[in-house]
């Protein structure tokens, strides 16, 4: 069975529409704490690997919103990785208030040289931590 990585974040007023939950484009900077806080627990921090000579950039993002999420809820969001290409990721994020589905989708990443801006191979370190959230059959 695959790990998970899974973030809670507590929603914010201001982060709140006029209908009293979540804007929707809020559940992208939901996913970017996500990732970071991901980063940072399994890999290194981000800022290293960008000094080392590789970063990882937004290629493709879908959302699907099921259910608003509101004011003082805690979110958690589930990173689940879903493919490890050669300069390539996928992740699938699925965010819940408890049991209740809020939202989900993909979110394909892009690794690149910083300095050149081209495609780069995914660094050694990266894909070594990120594998064991992949589902079984990868």
């Amino acid at each position: 069975m695959a790990k998970t990585f899974t973030h809670r974040l507590r929603v914010r007023y201001s982060e709140c529409d006029q209908q009293g939950v979540v804007f929707n484009g809020h559940y992208l900077f939901f996913y970017d704490v996500a990732v970071t806080e991901l980063w940072r627990e399994l890999i290194e921090d981000y800022a290293s690997m960008v000094e080392g000579g590789s970063d990882v950039v937004v290629a493709e993002a879908r959302i699907r919103y099921v259910e608003g999420a509101r004011f003082d809820d805690l979110l958690d969001i589930e990173m689940n990785v879903a493919h490890l290409g050669t300069t390539s990721m996928i992740v699938r994020p699925v965010f819940r208030v408890g049991e209740r589905l809020i939202a989900d989708g993909e979110i394909r990443h892009v690794f690149v040289d910083p300095a050149a801006g081209g495609k780069k191979e995914m660094p050694a370190n990266v894909r070594r931590a990120l594998e064991p959230l992949l589902p079984e059959a990868e």
